[in-house]
């Protein structure tokens, strides 16, 4: 690991500075963070510490309905906050199925949100990466790349997102709200994270000393409350990446899908929003044969960048598995494994 400075501002906008020079990066939990540098895959030359910043430890109901979680929340406190949870069930079923209790008790969710690839060509700095160094060539494209990218990739990068948090978020709408050198400004979630193209080395819309403060989920998320699930396939029941994931809210009534919200992770190098299912299910009953409907229409456009075709499939079942499990109504109590197929909880409808 490389020498770096350390600073500690007291605001924001000394936070913004002090990250705004060449080489500067923030340090909240660092839980991804500290493994990159350990591993020599990045060198930031200076830690900007933000964890001692005011007012962004907090989550906040709004009048409107909606509420807005300040960056430093810790993923635990969010998950096991119970007006959260009844309100916007799935996001804390997506939260209690990533990493490990202690993990969770440390990271934040705005360093979720920032989290790079797992990628094992990215963390093996020998490895070409153009990600991390531009140009170099991408050895996943012809190695070992089953868990790689189906939606979205490019043949300068195949790597995906790793956030399961992310996944139900981008189907709900949720504002990342930033503050950098120009001021304050707003952008959607789903529009946060890059699509590699040409220069994978930019994964996000954030330029230099931009600062996630806060997410902000909107009052109409709460509408799916009652059918929202969020499932989670893996290659071991706890503690591992999806191999591909998916978040399913409808607004059910008098039978018929009136509204649905669908993204899958592990699929892209973003959080994939599937819309154009999304719109097939307006309107129908949510039977079998309409739910695989919208899957298919889903990953419509997927195509393996290596050994992964299997995930153009699998994607499509746990996709059609979400819906199933969310038409049939929450469960009254997040499952004892949350996000798992194998869990035996089904349709019991939750109580707000």
């Amino acid at each position: 690991m490389m020498n770096f400075d350390y600073v500690r501002p007291a605001t924001v906008a000394e936070a913004v500075a002090a990250a705004s020079e060449k080489g500067a990066t923030y340090l909240a939990a660092g839980t991804n963070l500290l493994d990159l540098m350990k591993g020599g895959v990045c060198h930031p030359s200076r830690l900007v510490d933000v964890t001692r910043l005011p007012g962004l430890d907090g989550v906040e109901y709004l009048a409107d309905g909606g509420v807005r979680i300040g960056a430093l929340v810790r993923n635990a406190d969010l998950a096991h906050d119970a007006e959260f949870v009844r309100a916007f069930p799935s996001v804390a079923e997506a939260l209690l199925s990533g990493a490990s209790a202690q993990l969770r008790n440390a990271a934040t969710v705005g360093g979720n949100v920032l989290q790079r690839t797992r990628c094992a060509y990215f963390y093996d700095a020998p490895s070409a990466c153009n990600k991390r160094w531009p140009g170099a060539g991408c050895d996943a494209r012809h190695g070992e790349n089953r868990l790689h990218a189906v939606l979205g990739w490019s043949e300068a990068c195949i790597a995906t997102h790793p956030s399961d948090f992310c996944v139900p978020l981008v189907a709900l709408d949720t504002v990342v709200e930033i503050e950098g050198r120009s001021g304050r400004r707003e952008v959607a979630l789903e529009a946060l994270h890059r699509l590699p193209g040409d220069t994978p080395q930019r994964e996000t819309l954030l330029e230099r000393g931009d600062l996630i403060v806060a997410l902000r989920l909107p009052a109409e998320a709460r509408g799916f409350a009652a059918h929202a699930r969020y499932i989670k396939v893996r290659e071991r029941t706890s503690y591992a990446f999806a191999v591909v994931s998916a978040a399913a809210s409808l607004r059910i009534e008098q039978g018929t899908i009136r509204e649905a919200r669908l993204a899958l992770g592990g699929v892209a190098a973003k959080p994939w929003r599937a819309r154009a299912a999304e719109q097939v299910l307006a309107g129908v009953a949510p039977d079998a044969a309409g739910l695989r409907e919208a899957a298919r229409i889903a990953l419509a456009d997927a195509k393996p960048s290596g050994d992964n075709a299997f995930k153009i499939e699998l994607a499509q079942r746990i996709l059609v598995r979400a819906l199933t499990l969310a038409a049939a109504g929450t469960p009254e109590r997040i499952p004892a494994l949350p996000g798992s197929p194998f869990s035996s909880v089904s349709g019991v409808h939750h109580v707000a």
